[in-house]
């Protein structure tokens, strides 16, 4: 036997991701609905060698269905995340609506898979935000071995983070340069994107940090450890997939380099390429597509006692959405449900 699985947000991108996902890893589904708001209602998607047309959300019964992927956003997961999870069907939530509930667990299976257990008081469990997601691959092996104080983290992510909008923005823009006669205005972005960065991820907060770097603090503590001191600047870059983030660690015990990378080759779902030569190390290009977090430039910091430096990349679609989403999938299935 085998699951009964929901992808609400099917035509999105990182539904559609989903979908491509859950017939790579061979999850094992009896049935895949696609959903997605009423507009939508018609449209194919691929699953598989499959073709499925999407369902109305607004009217969709959850019923007897194991499990809803949740990819439409905080508003609509508002309205219909309660109503699956109460037929009975477990919600895996890619928004960030739930991500700080107490009551619903928020997690990253590398890193804190025992969280799993929680999901029974709302019958939803939370996916973190893109850029966390990959962070805490990296820093969870090296706190296991000597305690991480403090992170500073500086992003680079793709517009692919802002949906089909922001990859559109991009395109247009950059072909705009190109042929000056077609000036395409900032939209969905606050200042043009093409050939710059913008120190801008959604709303600006009261101490002048944005969401996107208060999302970063307050998940990696409730994923990692409530001790550790984090800050985070999120810059918005011309690249169309792939977030790469630039991390400094300070550490309560010492931690040289080459015990850091030799853990960080043993870490689950992470991929060390790290060679001190022109190209020894993996940007967003290549990223596109793995499942992978990518850690390079593994190096001391001489200015702190106890300090780290290193570069992760990692494709935002999977890992920091889609992919995450299917792992917590399997691990319910494998911990709790044990179906297929």
């Amino acid at each position: 036997m085998g699951y009964r699985v929901v992808v609400a947000g099917a035509t999105g991108n990182v539904g559609r991701e989903m979908l491509n996902i859950l017939a790579e890893r061979q999850f094992p589904v009896d049935e895949v609905a696609a959903v997605a708001s009423r507009r939508s209602l018609g449209t194919e998607v691929s699953f598989g060698d499959k073709t499925l047309k999407t369902q109305d959300l607004d009217t969709f019964d959850f019923t007897g269905w194991d499990m809803a992927l949740f990819a439409v956003g905080s508003e609509a997961t508002k309205k219909y995340a309660p109503k699956a999870a109460k037929a009975g069907c477990v919600v895996i939530d890619n928004s960030s609506l739930y991500r700080y509930d107490p009551e619903v667990p928020l997690i990253v299976p590398e890193v804190n898979p025992q969280a799993i257990h929680g999901y029974a008081k709302k019958n939803i469990i939370a996916n973190p935000n893109c850029s966390t997601a990959q962070l805490v691959v990296a820093l969870k092996p090296l706190h296991d071995r000597a305690r991480i104080k403090r992170v500073v983290v500086s992003t680079y992510q793709s517009v692919s983070g802002a949906g089909k909008e922001g990859m559109d923005e991009l395109w247009d823009q950059t072909k705009s340069i190109y042929n000056p006669t077609s000036e395409v205005a900032p939209k969905k972005f606050t200042k043009q994107i093409a050939f710059n960065v913008i120190p801008h991820i959604d709303v600006f907060m009261e101490d002048g940090s944005t969401k996107e770097e208060w999302k970063m603090v307050v998940e990696t503590k409730k994923i990692v450890d409530p001790k550790i001191k984090l800050t985070a600047t999120c810059v918005r870059v011309p690249v169309f997939v792939g977030h790469a983030e630039a991390i400094n660690i300070e550490f309560e015990d010492h931690l040289d380099e080459d015990e850091a990378r030799d853990i960080l080759r043993e870490a689950p779902g992470v991929m060390v390429i790290d060679k001190r030569e022109d190209g020894g190390y993996v940007t967003p290009a290549e990223c596109v597509g793995d499942f992978a977090t990518f850690i390079s430039r593994i190096r001391q910091d001489s200015t702190i006692d106890n300090g780290l430096n290193l570069w992760c990349v990692s494709d935002n679609l999977r890992k920091g959405a889609a992919l995450n989403a299917i792992q917590i999938a399997e691990l319910l299935g494998r911990e709790v449900l044990k179906k297929g």
